[in-house]
């Protein structure tokens, strides 16, 4: 296939999703790597192909000692640099390739052996330096092309549809809307329903957001939507990340920060919120896997031109 978007930066794990010397496989753009995290904190990356007889590199382990992945098939050892390591010797060469890792704030990007066409976002700074993490949530394979996958972050009329019954939306108006190049920043008002204390109970999210929601979206294409909003109970920082796997399978995940004041709230505050985000995942992943191939649409919805802003710098790259 092609390479989507070749040059741009990608966020392909939070350091919480990878454990101590534990390899992870993740895709990218169609090429296979292999990720781990050392004793120290220090992150890596390999081609996930074992140059010898093509095994996963993945699925073998890590020598802590010498900071080596190996090989499960004939237990072939590899430095972080793809040096092969036998007989207590490196070679002076690397044989499998390495893949470039920039680490910030616990994020690990990538430009995927490309040459940068756009600098790291900062929108995760922003948000760091006034929130706390606390967790990710709704990691996910969806079994669609990234532009499809994408859209829908930027569609504000599905909310209306597919997350009726979480959030109880009746209404959703974009009030201003500035693009600054790749960079986009959307202001919005939810409306939602009245809850009984029966719903609340069932779903917390009901009772932590009030019933006239203001809230900001900042965009940083192609891989990030950072969702910003105030509660009577604290403040939410939720940060859905996109990235090409294949050309039909988009990986998605969501970081989740947030600023909550009183203490006793906390618990209930995060786990409600991680709970209703990985449930957005799910229904947004259900219904762009059910979508029909695309048409010309003969119906036009209100703030779509923000979707076809996206649309533009996609096929415009």
């Amino acid at each position: 296939m092609e390479p989507i978007l070749p040059g741009a930066p990608w966020l392909i794990a939070h350091r919480s999703m990878l454990g101590v010397n534990q390899p992870k496989k993740i895709t990218l753009n169609n090429q296979d790597y292999v990720l781990w995290q050392n004793q120290k904190g220090e992150v890596f990356a390999l081609d996930n192909i074992c140059p010898h007889m093509q095994a996963p590199l993945s699925d073998g382990w890590i020598c802590q000692d010498r900071d080596t992945i190996t090989c499960p098939f004939h237990a072939l050892e590899f430095d972080v640099q793809g040096r092969i390591y036998q007989e207590e010797k490196k070679d002076t060469q690397p044989i499998t390739k390495s893949l470039e890792l920039i680490i910030s704030n616990d994020c690990i990007w990538t430009y995927g052996k490309f040459e940068p066409r756009l600098p790291i976002p900062n929108v995760h700074q922003k948000i760091i330096d006034e929130y706390e993490f606390i967790g990710v949530t709704g990691e996910t394979d969806i079994q669609a092309d990234f532009l499809t996958s994408l859209m829908i972050n930027y569609d504000y009329n599905h909310q209306n549809g597919t997350h009726k019954e979480i959030f109880k939306i009746k209404s959703c108006n974009v009030s201003a809307f500035e693009e600054n190049g790749y960079y986009a920043t959307v202001k919005q008002e939810l409306t939602r329903s009245e809850n009984t204390l029966g719903e609340i109970i069932k779903n917390p999210i009901l009772g932590i957001f009030p019933k006239q929601l203001t809230n900001t979206l900042e965009y940083a294409f192609p891989s990030t939507t950072a969702f910003l909003a105030t509660t009577p109970l604290g403040k939410i920082a939720q940060i859905h990340i996109l990235y090409p796997e294949t050309e039909n399978i988009t990986k998605t995940f969501i970081l989740m920060y947030a600023q909550v004041i009183n203490p006793v709230m906390k618990f209930l505050f995060h786990n409600s919120v991680l709970q209703a985000a990985g449930t957005v995942v799910k229904q947004d992943t259900i219904a762009v896997e059910s979508l029909y191939p695309r048409q010309k649409s003969k119906i036009r919805l209100p703030n779509e031109e923000i979707m076809f802003y996206a649309e533009k710098l996609y096929h415009d790259w």
